[in-house]
């Protein structure tokens, strides 16, 4: 299937779908958003990555800040952190620049403040990023990285075949759940704890208003 213009959902809400469907919904859906110290260390760190106009020739590779993409397979928009260009042989899987002669090999690097994840929330992004730029231009990339804050260093990541289907399965959830308009039940964790949007999700008041609760808390109780 290929989304039309009007039917593109924003790039960046993949990360949040993967952390939490009804974080999404609450933001991209609801129109909701508030800011904790993690959302507003993320700001500060991107203030110095995002500047459109910057482009650097360091060293070996070119290094191109938001860079906007999208994919109309995916039905995702948006921009990157940095996208670098590294110098490559293989033609079939390498673009031109206007202003430096050569073939580069697109590699996707996006900024966060934290650690490396134990799951893909974070890889999700970078991967749909990199889907995007192969869309455009009809390449294939093998890998991108993460600069994390708090380790002060890169982690490389390989777009596997995996980490695609993941992105496919996560980007046609959203369009569902956006054309629905519907609100994903709470998953309530510990997750919960670090979302920004735990005072206007309230799950421990979503979670008591479900009918199993009730049961369990009073007719069970009772019978026992």
């Amino acid at each position: 299937m290929m989304y039309d213009d009007d039917q593109m959902l924003m790039l960046s809400g993949i990360q949040h779908y993967r952390f939490c469907p009804r974080q999404w919904a609450l933001i991209h859906i609801e129109q909701l958003w508030d800011d904790n110290r993690l959302t507003m260390e993320g700001i500060l760190m991107h203030k110095h990555v995002d500047d459109p106009f910057y482009r650097q020739k360091c060293g070996e590779y070119i290094a191109l800040r938001a860079v906007n993409v999208a994919s109309h397979e995916l039905g995702l928009y948006g921009v990157t952190d940095v996208v670098e260009l590294h110098p490559s042989d293989d033609a079939a899987n390498s673009i031109k620049h206007p202003k430096y002669p050569g073939l580069w090999q697109p590699y996707p690097v996006e900024y966060k403040h934290g650690k490396p994840k134990r799951n893909e929330i974070d890889e999700v992004q970078l991967a749909a990023q990199a889907m995007c730029l192969e869309e455009q231009y009809g390449i294939r990339i093998p890998y991108g990285a993460f600069f994390y804050g708090e380790i002060r260093r890169r982690v490389e990541v390989e777009i596997t075949d995996g980490l695609r289907q993941i992105v496919r399965d996560c980007s046609n959830e959203m369009h569902r759940l956006f054309c629905d308009g519907q609100l994903p039940p709470v998953l309530q964790g510990k997750h919960c704890y670090k979302c920004s949007l735990k005072d206007k999700c309230l799950p421990q008041i979503a979670d008591c208003t479900r009918v199993s609760y009730y049961l369990n808390k009073y007719l069970y109780e009772e019978t026992t």
